[in-house]
């Protein structure tokens, strides 16, 4: 840090009531005031609810947000704002898990100063609930509807902090990116946000159902927790009444180990009024979405993440692949087929598979395991960009797309499921984070990888400032051209020539899954 760098920090700043007892399960409430004259800002709130119990500091009472601002600022200044959603899967992660100070302070460095924002959101069933009960209560999709609260009290208050509303830039990783990617098909977005960055993430996310299909996963949750394992009424009710957070924790835990969803708290399809009322696949075709510009992109190997080690067969993939897309409203013939089809277009050979551009190494695992990698990057991230971008661009919405490939770039934090081993999970989920956050140091990754982190957030403050990401400030960096039909081309970041690529890899597969996209719930 510059050692005239100096930023303002205000943290744990409640944008909404407590979502406890009479308000757990209900749509966000909009903070009415902090009923005290001086506010304590010097310290994150608690990130919420959540499974991984190492993380004991989380709790019920979590609606709130940071925000980063450079010092010294003049009264009236108004800057442009950049808004972040956290990832974690639904079930996990908080907004104080990274620190922007090297976004602002390269923002200032480089002319261009903003003001960030991050907020929590409600996670796992306290956040997603599913099922009979919760539609009946209107209690889907919580999580959604408390981020577009917070988006909301930046609107009504991000003066104070120097930021200027009709400037906000929203941008998430993975599930954060998910959530935007929803929240363009439905919310009114435009009025909240003039751009966006979507960064390893798409609005069908993992897959969208509606909220039947997670049935067992919520009964599974209600009856783990003691006061209503013997519930006869509706479960949503009875837990309002429940007055431990501990055993709403231990709920948690159980629930997400007993499903055989890897993360089975998420959007849902709500109907016709909701936020999420036909799949996203639907929805984009007719033009259903935000007319806000975007960047949209992924990391080489996001798959590799979600892989499990043991994979070794044929057999296991698809079985893998019915487990996670078999619905009432599909043929199991239909599902079985495709699915063989599927496979069948990415050959049990190493060196087609992921981590990509690694020959035939199989780093001490199945080529099985690599073969399935590649698929489930392509399925869950690649597919997924390419067909968000080439329908917004139908629709005349300005898109901006990339391809992190940087060699060796680690992940934040250890694989979801995916194996340990550096080497075996190339630029996998997640890696981006470390150049985006100015944590190549800290990760010992060589000048190079800083220097691409560097032009990243160079990018992206472009963009979030001018709707440009070529605004010539700040690092040398190649020009990023336009996403069009004309000229479907993405730029690839890495710290070895990079520069502009067809948007055509592994065309074959992605255009089939494309086809495909709603039997893949999507």
């Amino acid at each position: 840090m510059s050692p005239a760098f100096i930023q303002l920090v205000s943290m744990g700043i409640p944008y909404a009531e407590p979502p406890i007892d009479s308000l757990r399960f209900k749509p966000p409430v909009p903070l009415s005031n902090l009923n005290q004259a001086t506010f304590d800002a010097s310290r994150p709130g608690s990130p919420c609810l959540q499974a991984r119990s190492q993380i004991n500091s989380s709790s019920e009472d979590c609606l709130t947000l940071n925000i980063y601002k450079p010092a010294g600022l003049a009264a009236t200044a108004a800057l442009p704002v950049m808004a972040f959603i956290h990832g974690g899967g639904y079930i996990f992660g908080s907004s104080s898990s990274l620190n922007a100070t090297a976004i602002v302070e390269q923002s200032i460095t480089r002319g261009t100063p903003i003001v960030y924002v991050s907020f929590n959101y409600r996670l796992g069933p306290l956040g997603f609930p599913n099922g009979h009960d919760a539609l009946s209560a209107n209690a889907l999709n919580l999580g959604l509807k408390d981020q577009l609260l917070a988006l909301q009290w930046i609107q009504d208050n991000i003066v104070a902090f120097n930021g200027d509303k009709s400037k906000v830039t929203l941008f998430g990783e993975s599930a954060g990116a998910m959530s935007i990617g929803v929240l363009y098909l439905n919310s009114n977005l435009q009025n909240l946000v003039r751009a966006a960055i979507f960064e390893s993430g798409s609005a069908g996310g993992t897959h969208v159902f509606d909220a039947f299909r997670g049935q067992t996963d919520w009964y599974n949750f209600v009856r783990a927790v003691p006061e209503c394992a013997n519930c006869k009424e509706d479960s949503i009710a009875c837990l309002q009444r429940v007055n431990s957070s501990a055993a709403l924790l231990e709920a948690i835990e159980t629930s997400w180990a007993e499903s055989n969803e890897g993360y089975p708290f998420a959007p849902v399809i709500d109907g016709p009024h909701g936020l999420l009322p036909d799949l996203p696949s639907v929805l984009m075709a007719k033009g259903e979405f935000a007319r806000v510009p975007f960047i949209s992109g992924a990391n080489l190997d996001e798959g590799t993440y979600f892989t499990r080690p043991n994979v070794n067969s044929t057999a296991m993939i698809e079985s893998f692949l019915l487990s996670n897309y078999t619905t009432s409203t599909v043929s199991p013939t239909k599902l079985s087929d495709t699915v063989q089809q599927l496979v069948e277009l990415y050959p049990d050979v190493p060196s087609f598979g992921s981590p990509f551009n690694t020959g035939n190494q199989t780093f001490g695992l199945s080529g099985e395991w690599k073969r399935l990698a590649a698929l489930m990057g392509d399925l869950w991230f690649h597919s997924q960009r390419r067909a968000w971008m080439q329908a917004a661009n139908k629709f005349g919405v300005k898109t901006f797309g990339y391809l992190l490939t940087d060699p060796g770039a680690p992940p934040i934090s250890p694989p979801t499921v995916g194996p340990t081993a550096h080497d075996a999970l190339g630029v996998t989920h997640t890696a981006d984070l470390l150049y985006l956050f100015g944590l190549n140091t800290v990760f010992g990754r060589p000048p190079s990888a800083v220097m691409l982190g560097t032009q990243m957030i160079d990018y992206w403050l472009s963009f979030a400032t001018s709707l440009d990401p070529n605004d010539g400030l700040g690092s040398s960096r190649p020009v990023w051209s336009e996403y069009t039909s004309n000229h479907k081309a993405i730029l690839e970041l890495t710290s070895v020539n990079m520069s502009m690529i067809p948007d055509n890899y592994r065309a074959q597969q992605i255009d089939f899954i494309n086809r495909n996209a709603a039997l893949f719930a999507r």
